[in-house]
Formats: C-alpha cells, structure tokens, sequence
C-alpha cells in the first residue's frame, strides 16, 4: 500500500469517478467517499425498531446532541441481535438527525465520520473524494495526516463545463440493487434494453437529485464552498494538478492518459 493519499475534486458530474479509477489503478490505492460513508452509517439502523426520537437526543439549550455515554445507553439495549457496534450506532443517529430534516451534517460529524473511516485504511492509501469540503475540514485533515506521519500528495482537480454536466447527469442512471449501483448513461454508456443493468439485471434508475433544477444548486454549492476549499489547501502548500473533464474520445485509455498528463504537467512526482 501506498504512504501517501490523492484527494480528488472537481463538481459534481464532472467525471470524478472514471479519474479516481485511474489513480487507484496507477498508485494502487482505495476509494475513501464521504457519500460512500454517510450511506454506510445510515443504513446501520435498518430494522432496528424502537430508536430515540430526534428531541430525545438533543439538547435544546445547548443547541446539540447530549453526550454520547447516554446516547449509547438508550440504543445499546436495542443492538441485541444487529452487528452493530454501539458507537458507531450513536454515530448513525447523528447523521440521521441532520439527514431527515434535510441539512446539511456539520463539520463536526462529518469529520468524526471520516476519521473512523479513514483511521481503518491507516491513514493512507487512499484516493479521497467528497472531502474536505469546508475550510474547517481542511484544517482537520491536513491536522489528521500530519499526526499520523502521512500525506496527501496532491490534489486532481477534475474541470468541467456546466453545460456538459448538466447534460451528462440528467442521462445518468444507475443500478437499483444496491450492492451492485453500476452508473450508467443512456447516451455513452446505455443500460441494456435502456432499462436494465447488464452486471445483475436489475431495473436502472435516476437519482432523484439529477434534475437540472438540482444539479444547478449543487454546481453553485462547488463554487461556494468546495472550491474554496481546494484553493484553501493550494494555499497551504499542496501541489494541484488539473484535468479536463471533457475529452474527444473518452475510454479508459484516454482518461489514464489524461489524467498522467496532467500530473505531468503540474510538475508532481510521487
């Protein structure tokens, strides 16, 4: 395994994910998704019955969760028979709290989250993509891989137009077995049939936020806070290698390529 991690950006739909399977394949290292992450922990609490409410978790005059001691007390009764750690239930909750309501996770959680995920794979390598997003989780992980005598080699910057990826994610469909969700496109890369997943056989589907209404709101969101952020961490010494999200001929072979050029081009050596 490699010492080092690569964080990966880029707006969503620019085509991060073909550019992250290039890097694993060059420097053989493992995704670390944020998404991947949330979705992990949320579905911890599937068929578990009898959970706090929201308002028995939190504490109103101090405007968060009360401590986790008592948080564990209250669902460690109702893990008997669940693989489930009971840490890493309470973290669930919290992340549930935010995600039922439809907010954003703070920093805070959000961080923790990571940490968990990221102290399994040792702090390297990994391709790290969905995080940091915020300046305050910047600071945590460049704080997180200082302590553990690690790095983050460089950040690939993936560089689309609005327009190509308001086209690309409105086509884009996925598998709805989820221990399959192979990404498909009806125009570059077509479902069988245009409805099922040549991999299971499962039906395809549109995620429910591949509206264009939704993915305006999620490009302006780049601007305002991940953007920054990579600026932030361009600021605080990392390399920056840029690739284009859009190619001529796009195919494995040409994403490799590209992606070799552009490390290239910004003078990274790892």
């Amino acid at each position: 395994m490699s010492d080092f991690n690569i964080l990966v950006a880029g707006k969503s739909g620019a085509g991060k994910q073909p550019r992250i399977d290039a890097l694993i394949e060059m420097y053989g290292l493992s995704q670390l998704s944020t998404g991947n992450i949330f979705r992990f922990y949320l579905k911890l609490l599937d068929g578990i019955n009898g959970l706090p409410s929201r308002e028995a978790i939190w504490d109103s005059a101090e405007n968060w969760f009360i401590e986790d001691d008592k948080i564990a007390a209250m669902i460690e009764p109702l893990l008997a028979g669940h693989d489930v750690a009971v840490n890493d239930a309470v973290l669930a909750l919290k992340v549930q709290y935010f995600v039922l309501q439809g907010l954003f996770v703070p920093d805070q959680i959000t961080n923790e989250l990571f940490y968990a995920a990221f102290a399994k794979k040792g702090f390297k390598g990994c391709v790290l993509d969905g995080y940091p997003r915020t300046v305050q989780q910047c600071d945590f992980l460049l704080d997180t891989v200082k302590k553990a005598g690690t790095e983050i080699a460089f950040i690939l910057l993936v560089d689309a137009e609005d327009d190509n990826i308001i086209k690309r994610l409105t086509g884009r469909r996925i598998c709805s077995d989820p221990n399959c969700a192979k990404v498909y496109h009806l125009q570059y890369n077509p479902p069988k049939d245009g409805r099922f997943c040549t991999v299971c056989g499962a039906e395809v589907l549109q995620r429910g936020d591949d509206t264009e209404e939704k993915i305006i709101k999620r490009l302006q969101e780049f601007r305002d806070k991940a953007k920054p952020a990579v600026d932030y961490l361009v600021s605080k010494g990392l390399k920056l290698a840029v690739v284009p999200g859009n190619l001529p001929k796009f195919s494995p072979e040409a994403v490799l390529e590209s992606v070799k050029e552009g490390i290239a081009a910004a003078g990274i050596k790892v």
